[in-house]
């Protein structure tokens, strides 16, 4: 074990080792910043000779982590390879300020592509995604359409916001000087999202803290901000060329088996974006869940772990 260990980062946060059992791996990016990321697999002596199962990457957005997809890991992990990133700034990662680091959409793909280069250089990919990690996952995969195999997206989008929703007023608030000291100086992004996020009971205590653990500090909530700061609105916008150039290229992904699970009550990613992920992706199997929020795997682990390890299988 390093001096700098993942279970030595999530021991330093009090997070449970029985919510989160992983021993995690650090890829190097520039500068030196580390990138945090689970690779959990099958037992080897259980794998068949000639399996082409491919590897499944999670891919979490803000202000979540791997966490999120803790029961998720461990139960694909038994039949799938799982590669599961920390975002820069996120989780177990490091936090770099910004001369060290650009917060930005173009920025965040690079580090995907960076890491799937290094744990999974070639064969079938299956992409799990969820809040943002949606736009950078399948901006990655608009690039390399013929290593995807299939997709989940969980209350996510992969275009730009759709003509019949309005910005969510308290994204809005968030942009702005007081709602930015509100998310660097008392964790509010995170700590709402652990209450808000959930509609169908409130989080376990412990569950609540490994969610908001990783933004202990003014330093430490740089990328909740930056996340959210980064959503293009309108062109010129540092990222809305990525998002339109990945809106475009979307056809490109229109054979790939797709799952798509959205809970109702979420503020953001509603009915306005799963109805236009089903206009790009017609044949696409779609899991409506009216009394259910934006953590969808929160509100309906029981439902959707089965239901995912089946389509995954």
């Amino acid at each position: 074990m390093s001096a700098d260990s993942s279970t030595q980062r999530r021991d330093a946060l009090h997070i449970s080792s029985a919510l989160y059992p992983f021993e995690g791996k650090f890829l190097t990016l520039a500068n030196g910043v580390k990138l945090h990321y689970l690779d959990e697999a099958p037992d080897p002596e259980a794998q068949r000779p000639g399996d082409t199962k491919g590897a499944i990457v999670m891919v979490h957005g803000n202000p979540t982590w791997s966490f999120y997809y803790r029961d998720l890991v461990r139960t694909l992990s038994e039949t799938h390879r799982c590669i599961v990133p920390d975002h820069v700034g996120m989780g177990l990662s490091d936090k770099p300020s910004d001369d060290l680091y650009r917060y930005t959409l173009a920025q965040r793909v690079d580090d995907l592509d960076a890491l799937i280069r290094s744990t999974v250089p070639e064969g079938p990919i299956t992409l799990i995604m969820h809040d943002w990690g949606g736009m950078i996952g399948t901006a990655w995969a608009v690039k390399n359409a013929d290593r995807v195999v299939r997709i989940v997206a969980l209350n996510t989008a992969a275009f730009r916001l759709p003509d019949s929703k309005s910005f969510p007023w308290p994204l809005g608030l968030t942009r702005t000087p007081l709602g930015a000291l509100l998310v660097r100086g008392g964790n509010a992004f995170s700590r709402v999202a652990s209450h808000v996020c959930v509609k169908r009971g409130a989080m376990p205590k412990e569950v609540r803290h490994a969610y908001t653990a990783p933004y202990r500090s003014w330093q430490d909530r740089i990328a909740t901000l930056r996340f959210v700061q980064d959503i293009p609105l309108r062109e010129g916008d540092d990222a809305y060329r990525v998002v339109f150039e990945t809106e475009k290229k979307l056809h490109l992904l229109a054979d790939k088996p797709m799952l798509l699970a959205f809970g109702l009550q979420d503020f953001v990613f509603d009915k306005h974006f799963l109805e236009t992920w089903e206009r790009h992706f017609p044949k696409a199997e779609a899991l409506r869940f009216p009394d259910s929020g934006h953590y969808i795997l929160e509100d309906q682990r029981d439902v959707l772990l089965p239901r995912i390890r089946s389509f995954v299988g």
